[in-house]
């Protein structure tokens, strides 16, 4: 997995280079919502979303200077609902990729601005983005409002499953919205961008959600097999509050063959376009042997 390491690394510093550019003091931010904005965005991470971005619209043909400044935008996206996430009022964790989570460091009320702001500046920045057709733009603001909706259904839907007992299909219906919804756009924004044609494109978004649950079902296991220090967050904080976890409803044996599962079905998908796609082909493999 050198190949794909060695990607994220290169996609987190455009992406970095691209964030600082348009996360800047304005005339009406106060700089402590600017400074809470920046201490989310840049806490690290591997830029997972932004780089499906890129990865998608590179077997499309598009270049990096076209599409960054999306990408950039869905970190911005990401980055609010981690921030709403960690609330108290929410999952009430202390620690996200590795430091304090926004609201340790700048109060609770602080941080639900700077998530707020940061959710409006990814419309704006896809809006502004003149590298981009009309309609274009277009087309990829509903996209992204119409994700963020479904992941903020997904928290709710979360939220109202604590303590229950449910079914694969709640668990599924929970996560495609809360996790996988965000994850599909990144995939669908870079061929999009790419002018993929039609059938390409139900063939992508076919991939983007079978991409979506593998990282989901994943990401669950890595929260009872993995340390903190491992993951930058705080492990075994599903099993603590009772969360809807694929490990939770069928056990820990049969998610890694849903897994599995999943990513069999989305190298199916990329093999029915006829396009060098093995970049997208090794982040399902990265997902499936990922530690952190």
């Amino acid at each position: 997995m050198t190949q794909v390491n060695e990607f994220f690394q290169i996609v987190s510093g455009k992406v970095d280079a691209e964030l600082d550019r348009l996360l800047v003091p304005s005339g009406y931010a106060s700089p402590t919502l600017v400074d809470a904005m920046r201490w989310s965005v840049f806490a690290g991470g591997k830029r997972f979303r932004p780089a499906l971005v890129l990865a998608s619209g590179s077997v499309f043909d598009a270049d990096d200077h076209t599409l960054i400044t999306t990408a950039a935008a869905v970190e911005m996206l990401h980055t609010y609902s981690l921030i709403h996430d960690d609330l108290p009022s929410m999952d009430n964790d202390d620690l996200r990729r590795g430091r304090e989570t926004c609201h340790k460091r700048f109060g609770e009320a602080t941080a639900i601005l700077a998530g707020d702001a940061l959710q409006a500046k990814a419309f704006e920045t896809i809006a502004k983005d003149e590298r981009l057709s009309d309609e274009l733009r277009v087309q990829l603001l509903f996209k992204l409002g119409e994700s963020a909706a479904r992941m903020v259904a997904g928290q709710q839907l979360d939220l109202e499953a604590e303590g229950k007992e449910l079914s694969l299909e709640n668990v599924e219906l929970i996560h495609s919205n809360k996790t996988g919804a965000l994850i599909h756009f990144s995939v669908m924004a870079g061929v999009m961008i790419g002018n993929a044609n039609n059938a390409e494109l139900n063939a992508i978004s076919v991939y983007g959600m079978e991409l979506g649950l593998l990282f989901q079902i994943t990401d669950d296991l890595l929260d009872i097999t993995e340390s903190s220090e491992a993951l930058g967050k705080t492990a075994g904080k599903d099993l603590d509050s009772s969360k809807a976890t694929y490990p939770a409803v069928i056990g820990i044996d049969q998610s890694r063959k849903f897994a599995a599962d999943a990513g069999a079905r989305a190298m199916n998908a990329l093999a029915e376009i006829d396009r060098p796609a093995e970049l997208l082909g090794n982040i399902v493999d990265y997902l499936l042997t990922r530690r952190s």
